[in-house]
């Protein structure tokens, strides 16, 4: 063991793999749970917006202290003293622009006009979901990366620092696009602070899933050489690593998943894990990330699953659709504009063609008719000159456009997971992927159209870690799930 106790860092001819143990995947989940009660985006704006008001200056790191109904022990606490082993993963304290500080001092209904557009980072909505572990003491060597079309997930994790034991998960997500520079970046500074620290052994190991295991696989090894960092590459199966993450997520962590209610318009946690099959099994996983899958999951093994179909109209057509219609620079800044809009100066609603419900054949006035028709319809006869199509976008509010796009993406996701669900008797649903993101008016739109076409006879399930499903199920199969070659 005294290699631990270098003060440099750990090349690759010091380390040799095959006599490294490879770590654990018995993780102790007595007792875990999350620290705060935030499901939504919507809940840390909320609460962004009261702490702005009374001149309040917001750190990352406080935005994963909001109070808890979660279970947790006395001892153990989310403000936990092993920022330590966290490098740098939190961004500096975010201070609110001076404009928005000096409307904060203004009347309330100014005061919700100059928050509308608070700015909820990635970062910021990643520590809302930390799981602590309080009774997890065995050494870890690997961390997990989910490298996707468009969003890398990356879980690891930390001892705690402190006399009580313990540590915790951590999240955090990058888009791929930056794979080279930022990921890896911050997976190099994770294994090298590991190298230095004397009481815990390096990490050695990268379980890698999604499609990026494979395309940036090569990438991966000459940058860790190119380091001197003595790592070894595991690629997991997608579909399997998305179903031992959900299995994991739903039976260990309490408070994991939620539903939505639609009469009362707000969600709702299932306060206690999973533990009877009779309770889990079997149920369609809809995965929402650039495109769509779904798969059927029978029971907890390996041959218990199957992709029954999917879409190529998922978050990454909504992205690029919104990046062409509207200047929103990232995929939240999109929901966040979605949230503002009116999608009835878009869509063709059924009162618009009826006058009112169409109660016959159960349609509401306010139901679309038609996604974007009435853009036609204005540019079609309200013009008397040829438009460009600058001219043409410019009658139209970005985000309305926002509004209408996210509600036909999600329309058509819901209506097809139904019908897969149909197709196979399923009465259970969960909803997985970094597309819903915590975004209220998407778990309400996939709610709804489930509840509709189903009519009330499947049921829409929503977790904490949509997007993290992948990456959590490669950190739980662990590096010594890996089959023996060659005999050893």
């Amino acid at each position: 063991m005294g290699i631990l106790a270098q003060p440099k860092v750990i090349s690759v001819d010091e380390i040799n793999l095959q006599f490294v143990d490879p770590g654990t995947i018995k993780i102790d989940c007595s007792g875990a749970y999350i620290g705060n009660d935030v499901l939504l985006r919507d809940n840390l704006i909320l609460e962004k917006r009261k702490n702005s008001a009374n001149g309040i200056y917001i750190s990352s790191s406080d935005s994963s202290s909001t109070p808890s109904s979660s279970p947790s022990p006395e001892v153990s606490s989310e403000s936990d003293d092993n920022g330590e082993e966290e490098i740098d993963i939190r961004s500096s304290s975010i201070v609110l622009p001076t404009n928005i500080q000096a409307r904060a001092q203004k009347s309330s209904n100014e005061q919700v006009q100059a928050d509308e557009h608070i700015d909820i980072h990635s970062d910021d909505y990643d520590l809302t979901k930390n799981i602590t572990l309080p009774q997890h003491n065995s050494e870890i060597i690997h961390i997990s990366v989910d490298i996707g079309g468009t969003l890398t997930k990356l879980v690891y994790f930390t001892k705690s620092s402190s006399d009580r034991g313990g540590g915790r998960l951590h999240f955090k997500d990058f888009q791929t696009e930056t794979f080279k520079h930022d990921v890896l970046k911050f997976i190099i500074k994770l294994i090298s602070k590991s190298c230095h620290l004397e009481s815990h052994p390096p990490i050695t190991y990268i379980m890698a899933t999604g499609g990026g295991a494979h395309k940036f696989y090569d990438l991966m090894t000459k940058t860790f050489r190119k380091h001197k960092l003595p790592m070894k590459i595991i690629a997991k199966d997608e579909m399997a690593c998305l179903i031992k993450g959900l299995n994991w997520l739903i039976t260990k962590i309490p408070n994991e998943i939620f539903t939505y209610n639609l009469e009362e318009n707000d969600t709702k946690f299932m306060a206690n894990s999973l533990q009877d099959e009779s309770e889990i099994f079997p149920y369609l996983l809809v995965n929402i990330g650039s495109g769509v899958s779904m798969i059927k999951v029978t029971g907890p093994g390996p041959a218990d699953f199957e992709r029954i179909g999917g879409s190529s109209l998922g978050g990454g057509t909504l992205w690029g659709l919104l990046s062409l219609l509207t200047d929103a620079k990232d995929y939240n800044e999109m929901l966040e504009m979605a949230q503002r809009g009116d999608n009835e100066n878009i869509d063709l609603l059924v009162g618009d063609i009826y006058g009112t419900n169409y109660n016959k054949i159960g349609l509401k006035a306010n139901h679309i008719a038609s996604s974007f028709a009435k853009v036609f319809k204005k540019l079609r006869f309200n013009n008397d000159r040829k438009l460009t199509p600058a001219e043409k976008l410019a009658q139209f509010k970005p985000e309305d456009i926002a509004r209408s796009l996210l509600y036909s993406v999600s329309n058509n996701i819901g209506q097809i997971a139904y019908l897969q669900a149909l197709r196979f008797d399923l009465k259970r649903i969960y909803f997985g992927g970094s597309y819903i993101s915590g975004h209220k008016q998407t778990i309400h739109t996939l709610s709804y159209a489930v509840n509709f076409w189903s009519k009330g006879d499947m049921q829409s399930y929503f977790l904490r870690h949509e997007g993290y499903l992948g990456s959590v199920g490669a950190f739980m199969m662990g590096p010594d799930s890996e089959p023996a070659q060659n005999g050893n």
